[in-house]
């Protein structure tokens, strides 16, 4: 498959050198200055991938992802910073960002994080027998990425949809830290297990209001969805 790429920086030098990377592995890519223009190109283009910087002027990277967020054709996303704060790197992951790399960075990082990020997307964009998974008042469908709790439907980022349908497809099932963050990450991700942390906590949330679905930590393990009957 030819991966469509779409590379937003204002520094034309370093879209330039992603494109140039980019290209010799096979990819179609297009450039674009600032967030506007990325979402008039994703538009046009139909990327499978956004190599998205964050501080950009007219429209930075972060209102680019809140835009992108509830788009089902949306495309996959690797966030590039120059600050190293976790927090903004768990902003990036919270508005839907699939990955993030700190500037500077070694471009041929980059390109494996990319060829990575394209790995999972075709690995969960793969047909599947199972369509939706019921589990007490808590339906997950799958091919329609979406959740529903007593009829009404849960809003979601991307990677707690991508959690929260492989806790489900496998109830009581315990997954360490480490096998949530290869599994729904990728094993190429190098975010660390507090991304997992932090995506249970607010999947836990979103789960709270309806009591017989119970996101439960088993201490020294990991985690597990179980029904409570």
């Amino acid at each position: 498959m030819e991966w469509r790429v779409l590379v937003t920086d204002d520094e034309q030098s370093i879209a330039g050198a992603i494109a140039y990377a980019l290209t010799r592995e096979g990819m179609q890519v297009e450039t674009a200055g600032d967030g506007e223009e990325a979402l008039r190109k994703i538009d046009a283009f139909k990327p499978h991938l956004l190599v998205l910087d964050v501080m950009m002027p007219k429209m930075d990277g972060y209102e680019v992802c809140r835009r992108l967020l509830q788009r089902e054709d949306a495309p996959g996303i690797l966030l590039l910073t120059v600050k190293n704060d976790i927090i903004d790197k768990v902003l990036g992951l919270e508005l839907g960002a699939d990955d993030y790399m700190t500037k500077p960075f070694d471009l041929r990082e980059l390109v494996a994080r990319v060829k990575a990020l394209g790995r999972r997307l075709a690995k969960n964009a793969a047909p599947t027998a199972v369509k939706s998974v019921e589990l007490g008042p808590l339906e997950v469908r799958l091919q329609e990425r979406m959740a529903q709790l007593s009829g009404r439907e849960i809003e979601l980022t991307p990677k707690e949809f991508d959690l929260l349908a492989l806790l489900a497809t496998h109830p009581n099932q315990v997954y360490t830290r480490e096998d949530l963050l290869e599994l729904v990450w990728g094993m190429d991700y190098a975010g660390g297990t507090r991304t997992v942390d932090i995506h249970i906590q607010r999947l836990r949330k979103k789960l709270e209001p309806v009591g017989p679905v119970l996101l439960q930590t088993v201490y020294g393990i990991g985690y597990k969805l179980i029904e409570v009957k």
